[in-house]
C-alpha cells in the first residue's frame, strides 16, 4: 500500500490497567506497517498513563468524556484513516491491514469491523453468544475505521451523547452518502467478569441520552430493535443450541433496556442539556494551551458537525494551524475545514527507539 495510507489509531483511556496492555500492544504488533498510536488518558490514576507513553507515539490528556477524547486524537491525527479502539479491545494481527485493504478496494468512507466478546461468568457467555449472532447484521455494525477528512469535515464525535455516539456517527454517515463496507477481520472486546448490576449501572449511565439520540435520529432505535429480531431469527439454530444462555440473553436484554429507560427518564429532567438542536451546528475546537512545545499558532476556524445540543452552540474557538498534511475526501456537501470540539490537553510524544510506524506521539 502507498505510504499515504497512515492509519492513526485513537486510542481513550481511564483507569484501563485491566486491558491496556494488551490493547496497546495487540496494535503495535499489526502487520500494516503505516501505522501512528495516539493514547488520549482521562485523568487515569492506575498505571495506564505510563503505559500510554510507553506504547504510544503520541499521549494526550483530555476528557471529560470518550467523545472528546477521540475528538482529541482526530485533531492531532496524521493518518489518511482513524480507527478508534477502546481500551478494553484487543485487535488480531491483521486486522488494519483487512480494514484498509476493504476500504480502498471499495472507494469507502468508514468501514466496519466485527467484534468477538471474551469474558468470564455466565452473563459474558450470554454477551459472546449474542454478539455472535449480530455479528452478520450491517446496520447493528458501527464503521470503525474512517477517513480522518469526513471526521474532520462533519466535526467527529457528538458531545451531546455517551455511549450511542457511535450510532449517531453511523446514521451520519448514511444520511451524507457516505459509503460504509465490512472488512473480515476480528477485534476482541475483553469484557471481564460481567455482572447484571454492572450492565444495569453502565445502561443507566448511557440511557440518558437516549433521548436527545432518539430526537436526532427519529426512528432509529425502532429500527435497531428491528435489526437485532431479524438477526436473532437468522440465527435461531445457534441459539437453540445453547437454550439456557439464549434465555439468559433475553433477560439480560430486558435488564438492560429497564436500564436505558431508568437512565431516559433521569435524562429527561435536563432537556436544555440533552436535546439536539433541528439543524447541523458549528463545533468548537480545543482552546486550552497545550504543553507541547511545538504546538502551532492558532487560528479561528468553523464548520458544518453533528446535531448540536442547545449547549453546545454555534461558535469559534481557536485550533492548530493546518500542518500541509494530505486531507482525504469527505462525504457530498460537505467543503469546509472543521473544528472538532474536545478538550483541554497535555502531551507528551514518544522518543525511544526506531521504529517501522511513524514516530508521532482510552474509556471503555
Amino acid at each position: 500500500m502507498s505510504p499515504s495510507s497512515l492509519v492513526s489509531v485513537v486510542v481513550p483511556t481511564r483507569n484501563a490497567r485491566r486491558t491496556i496492555e494488551t490493547c496497546l500492544r495487540s496494535i503495535r504488533a499489526q502487520s500494516y506497517p503505516a501505522l501512528e498510536l495516539i493514547v488520549v488518558d482521562n485523568g487515569s490514576t492506575d498505571g495506564t498513563w505510563t503505559a500510554a507513553v510507553r506504547h504510544a507515539d503520541l499521549a494526550l490528556r483530555g476528557g471529560p468524556e470518550r467523545s472528546a477524547q477521540r475528538n482529541l486524537g482526530i485533531a492531532r491525527a496524521a493518518g489518511e484513516w482513524v480507527l478508534y479502539v477502546d481500551a478494553d479491545m484487543e485487535l488480531h494481527p491483521d486486522v488494519v491491514e483487512r480494514a484498509v485493504r476493504a476500504g480502498r478496494d471499495a472507494g469507502a468512507v468508514g468501514v466496519s469491523i466485527p467484534e468477538e466478546s471474551v469474558g468470564r461468568g455466565f452473563w459474558a457467555r450470554c454477551r459472546t453468544l449474542e454478539r455472535r449472532c449480530l455479528r452478520g447484521e450491517p446496520s447493528l455494525l458501527w464503521p470503525r475505521l474512517i477517513r480522518t477528512g469526513y471526521l474532520r469535515a462533519t466535526g467527529g464525535f457528538a458531545l451531546w451523547l455517551t455511549g450511542t455516539e457511535d450510532a449517531e456517527l453511523h446514521h451520519r454517515m448514511l444520511a451524507h452518502g457516505a459509503p460504509i463496507v465490512m472488512a473480515d477481520g476480528l477485534i476482541m472486546h475483553h469484557e471481564g467478569r460481567l455482572t447484571l448490576r454492572g450492565l444495569m449501572r453502565k445502561r443507566f449511565y448511557y440511557g440518558k441520552g437516549l433521548l436527545a439520540y432518539r430526537r436526532a435520529y427519529p426512528g432509529a432505535i425502532s429500527a435497531q430493535a428491528r435489526a437485532t429480531c431479524r438477526a436473532a431469527w437468522r440465527h435461531r439454530r445457534l441459539l437453540l443450541a445453547e437454550p439456557l444462555v439464549a434465555a439468559g440473553i433475553v433477560a439480560m436484554r430486558a435488564v438492560e433496556l429497564a436500564a436505558y429507560l431508568a437512565g431516559a427518564l433521569a435524562g429527561s429532567r435536563d432537556s436544555a442539556a440533552q436535546a439536539p438542536a433541528s439543524s447541523l451546528a458549528t463545533m468548537s475546537a480545543s482552546s486550552a494551551s497545550a504543553s507541547s512545545v511545538d504546538r502551532s499558532r492558532a487560528r479561528s476556524d468553523t464548520v458544518e458537525g453533528p446535531p448540536g445540543s442547545p449547549a453546545a452552540p454555534t461558535a469559534t474557538a481557536e485550533r492548530p494551524r493546518a500542518t500541509g498534511k494530505k486531507s482525504s475526501r469527505v462525504a457530498p456537501g460537505t467543503a469546509r475545514r472543521p473544528t472538532l470540539e474536545t478538550s483541554s490537553e497535555s502531551e507528551q510524544r514518544r522518543a525511544t527507539g526506531p521504529s517501522n510506524a511513524p514516530r508521532r506521539g482510552d474509556q471503555t
